[in-house]
């Protein structure tokens, strides 16, 4: 793959020159699949292997159209226009207020950037064949969601989603459900998704031109370093709940992991509602049983969210709360039972008309205010969370919450408020959960020593040895 000939600009014979790819470069430019996503590790060469996909693409199949976004438009110019527009000269006309370049076969390739919600919302409307998504974790969920629902078009071009990323940033979590842990939503097919590992020592360019990255990425933090080096999705840097864990294989036996299988709730136990209202935002209710020993397990929740992240689906108090009695009155584990409720104390607020807890009131639904301090709070999540020596957290979540799941493990701190979330997140769940933590609050968790006694046969040392 050293060049290709195509037609330039005033249709002559002209070759473009593309280099030649390593092997897991050539896996992703020969990948049909409808969403690809290709990375996991800092240097392995993504922001090339997109650019050659984009121009492969553009010249080989006529008037199709494609989009190449970024966070920030500075990192467009240099990332890909610098290079795009030395490449492409003679082959593709660029037109530099529009950040697209025309081939002579009717092919365009755009280049945007999506910071915010006003950016995402400017290609409301807009179609394309392709979008490219390169460092997608850097984007919001419900940004790349928005900039999809792009891709369409009556031609007959198969329509297809590329996605370049390292662990961490904001959309980590949605990057990692699709592709590493491949936990599909409804609609979502698992057979259109493909992950295509990459490091830096695949990248024998980078390798020679810059030998010193390597010692470079081993010198970085241990969590940076698991993540940009050995490409392991499970550590985020500037995670808030990093503690958190999702392993089916220990659903059963409840050990090392967070996320367990549902189970009956015996009666003796009590059960708590904790609530967070929302309305263009989700409103968040989640219900949790504690046990003898004082462990909680979130056993249904309630998420006022219209599946686009972060958005509320504008169900007033009243719709609320009757739908949280109904599913009180119906769910095997509530229904007969006392469920004690703790609020965000903003409910109360009855400066223009009636309470948002008078409205719960009517519906028999009752709560206290909740502590409402927010690092305490977060604090709370973290000492139950922790594990014990034996690998037993004193906080579960049923693997039914997948509200829960989605949003509260993505969580990153802010870099403003040391120690507290970021909120301009979807930290609607985590805020009602903490406010359940601050109702029951527990000392730190040190991992638990066993006292064996007399020892004469020094059988600890063995033990502990294991």
């Amino acid at each position: 793959m050293q060049g290709a000939i195509f037609g330039g600009e005033k249709g002559e014979r002209m070759e473009i020159y593309i280099g030649t790819p390593n092997e897991r470069q050539k896996e992703f430019l020969r990948c049909e699949k409808k969403y690809i996503a290709f990375g996991g590790a800092r240097g392995g060469g993504k922001s090339w292997a997109v650019r050659c996909k984009a121009k492969l693409l553009a010249l080989r199949y006529p008037g199709i159209r494609l989009l190449l976004v970024r966070r920030t438009l500075p990192e467009i110019e240099a990332n890909h226009l610098t290079f795009l527009r030395r490449e492409l000269a003679g082959a593709a006309a660029y037109r530099a207020g529009e950040r697209r370049f025309v081939f002579a076969n009717g092919s365009s390739l755009q280049f945007g950037y999506c910071g915010s919600d006003r950016d995402a919302e400017r290609y409301q409307g807009a179609e394309y064949d392709v979008i490219f998504f390169d460092e997608a974790t850097q984007l919001q969920e419900r940004w790349m969601r928005q900039l999809a629902a792009c891709v369409r078009g009556v031609n007959g071009f198969p329509k297809r989603i590329y996605y370049t990323c390292n662990p961490g940033g904001p959309g980590h979590g949605y990057i990692k459900r699709l592709f590493i842990d491949r936990r599909y939503e409804p609609g979502e097919n698992g057979e259109d998704y493909v992950f295509i590992p990459a490091r830096v020592t695949d990248n024998r360019v980078l390798l020679a031109r810059q030998p010193e990255y390597v010692k470079q990425l081993e010198a970085l933090p241990p969590k940076l370093r698991a993540a940009w080096l050995e490409g392991k999705w499970d550590v985020l840097a500037g995670q808030v709940f990093q503690e958190f864990t999702d392993d089916p294989a220990h659903y059963e036996d409840r050990r090392y992991s967070h996320v367990i299988r549902p189970f009956r709730i015996p009666r003796e136990w009590n059960v708590y509602r904790s609530y967070d209202f929302g309305y263009a935002k989700p409103f968040s209710c989640g219900w949790w049983a504690v046990d003898h020993d004082g462990c909680v397990y979130r056993i249904a929740e309630l998420y006022g969210c219209t599946g686009t992240p972060d958005e509320g689906v504008l169900w007033t108090p009243e719709k609320q709360f009757a739908e949280i009695r109904r599913i009180e009155e119906e769910h095997p584990d509530l229904r007969g039972r006392t469920i004690h409720g703790v609020a965000d104390p903003a409910i109360w607020d009855a400066s223009r008309g009636e309470s948002i807890y008078e409205t719960a009131l009517r519906h028999r639904i009752y709560f206290v205010k909740g502590d409402n301090q927010r690092i305490p709070g977060w604090m709370q999540m973290h000492y139950r969370m922790a594990f014990d020596g034996e690998g037993y957290p004193m906080l579960y979540v049923f693997e039914n919450c997948r509200a829960f799941i989605r949003t509260v493990p993505g969580l990153l701190y802010s870099g403003t408020a040391p120690e507290d979330v970021d909120t301009s997140q979807e930290d609607h769940v985590a805020d009602e959960s903490r406010y359940f933590c601050m109702m029951r609050p527990i000392a730190p968790r040190t991992a638990e020593v066993r006292q064996i006694g007399d020892d004469p046969l020094n059988m600890a040392k063995k033990f502990f040895e294991k």
